[in-house]
């Protein structure tokens, strides 16, 4: 087919993405500050992703369908619809929680990290979607962060989300712990496993064979909170040893219920933690673990005590003997709701 007029829609695309760049920054910028002005930025930036999408769509029809460019236009033309999805989104929640006419959180008590850690990713103020699941695993669709964390939508519609528990080890078999930051919204200031989050309802974070599109997602927040390389934690050295069914409420208004996928990987990585998702980290040995069990004043994640109390200790037997993948059953969901 004809290349006739590519380059003034290559040019129209690149000044698309631009606003659209811009418009996002102006957005997150806003927002971090009193939230004035979301919804006139909103609207600008889902009008560069329309004009975005609509190009790229434009270029696929002049280019052959065989040409790496149409893979990559087809696919931002996808990513550009699903930002547009996710904003439009984001703009009806903040409708919800803020108060327009003082721009003032209707939720006081979340503070401007608590908010952004909620309604943004790694990627920008788009609303991170977890993934809903059944207790068998099974998708059943998709809901916000902000959602999946209410005790009363736990409660009142049984929302069950995936996520998963990384323990890393360093070369010396010692568990890579942290302590969760001040500002979480759920379980601040408490101690576990090296990282705890969940993968987002995105086509890389949804691949169910051998459990790859968890493993992304945990390669993904070791960077975002630890500041660990892709490099040091490759996705093929994950082993999910199992998977756990727990609910625990972190006070009146917020709580987990999840089905977690139990990562372990043994390594020496750089760390550049944080500061909004870890207050500290340290690495421990067996003993070091049972002295911080025992110690009163120290709290833990509900999760990260289950773990301890079913699996941890011999799980680490195989740690020090190199035969994790031995250890793995992924095909059991050990109930531990009750």
């Amino acid at each position: 087919m004809k290349n006739e007029g590519l380059d003034m829609i290559v040019e129209d695309g690149l000044e698309a993405i631009e606003n659209t760049a811009a418009s996002y920054s102006l957005c997150r910028a806003k927002w971090r500050i009193n939230n004035e002005g979301l919804d006139m930025t909103v609207e600008d930036g889902l009008e560069a992703i329309e004009n975005t999408a609509s190009n790229t769509i434009r270029l696929q029809n002049l280019l052959a369908p065989s040409t790496t460019t149409i893979t990559s236009s087809s696919r931002f033309a996808r990513q550009s619809l699903s930002f547009k999805s996710s904003t439009a989104t984001l703009g009806r929640v903040y409708s919800s929680t803020v108060d327009t006419g003082h721009h003032v959180s209707a939720d006081s008590a979340m503070d401007a990290v608590q908010r952004r850690l909620m309604f943004e990713d790694e990627f920008g103020p788009l609303v991170p979607l977890c993934i809903l699941v059944d207790e068998n695993d099974r998708v059943v669709g998709h809901d916000t962060k902000y959602n999946c964390h209410l005790m009363e939508k736990i409660e009142s519609e049984n929302l069950l989300h995936r996520a998963f528990s990384v323990f890393l080890f360093n070369s010396k078999h010692e568990l890579l712990l942290q302590q969760r930051s001040a500002t979480k919204v759920t379980f601040p200031l408490v101690w576990t496993n090296t990282c705890c989050s969940h993968p987002l309802y995105r086509e890389s974070e949804l691949i169910e064979e051998n459990a790859l599109g968890v493993r992304n997602a945990a390669q993904r927040k070791l960077l975002d909170e630890l500041g660990i390389p892709a490099d040091d934690v490759p996705v093929d050295d994950f082993v999910p040893l199992g998977r756990i069914l727990y609910k625990a409420p972190s006070d009146g208004k917020w709580g987990e219920h999840e089905l977690d996928y139990l990562l372990f990987i043994i390594g020496d990585v750089g760390l550049h933690p944080n500061p909004d998702e870890v207050a500290d980290v340290k690495y421990v040995n067996r003993e070091g673990l049972r002295e911080l069990l025992c110690d009163a004043d120290v709290k833990l994640s509900p999760w990260f005590r289950l773990v301890v109390d079913n699996f941890l200790f011999k799980w680490w037997d195989h740690v020090e003997q190199g035969t994790l993948n031995q250890a793995a059953d992924i095909k059991t969901i050990h109930n531990l709701t009750t």
